[in-house]
């Protein structure tokens, strides 16, 4: 079991590594990018710092592509899934659609790095995935408040169903 001094040197040396990459690149600081997207998880050893930091981003943003597409096209999904749908009015689902769009841009980007491995393309593909997960973020956290909103508002008493 790591002790907890093996760890933060671990994360010590990973800013330390990161830095290095930050600087050659012009990439968003380590705070940043592991606020949104948990980039410390990459400190497990790797001769590709770059890489992983990257499949740490790509996981993220692939989570959330599977959500929306979920969202915009509930087939098979789960009950969870119609009920916010429901919820959602045509300003949410025309943001959902945009945020569908980047993602899918940044996705199709992805495989494409991580086809053909360049330091320099990993740096790129952070930088614009940054880049759309800060146009998107605002919006996604709207759409998800109305959610949340509408969630209250219908879950008051009133349309209560008994499913036994």
């Amino acid at each position: 079991m790591p002790t907890k001094k093996s760890e933060e040197s671990k994360l010590a040396k990973l800013k330390k590594d990161y830095k290095k990459l930050q600087e050659k690149y012009k990439l968003p600081s380590f705070e940043e990018l592991n606020e949104d997207f948990g980039i410390e998880k990459a400190t497990e050893e790797t001769d590709i710092l770059i890489r992983e930091v990257r499949k740490q981003i790509s996981e993220k943003t692939f989570s959330y592509l599977r959500f929306v597409e979920t969202l915009i096209n509930p087939v098979n999904a789960p009950m969870s899934i119609f009920t916010i749908t429901k919820s959602l009015g045509i300003e949410e689902k025309n943001k959902l659609t945009e945020i569908y769009k980047k993602l899918v841009k940044s996705e199709v980007q992805m495989v494409s790095v991580d086809i053909d491995f360049s330091e320099k393309k990993e740096a790129e593909f952070i930088k614009e995935a940054y880049k759309i997960w800060k146009e998107i973020k605002k919006d996604f956290l709207e759409v998800m408040q109305v959610v949340e909103k509408n969630w209250e508002n219908k879950s008051d008493g009133k349309n209560r169903k008994y499913f036994g």
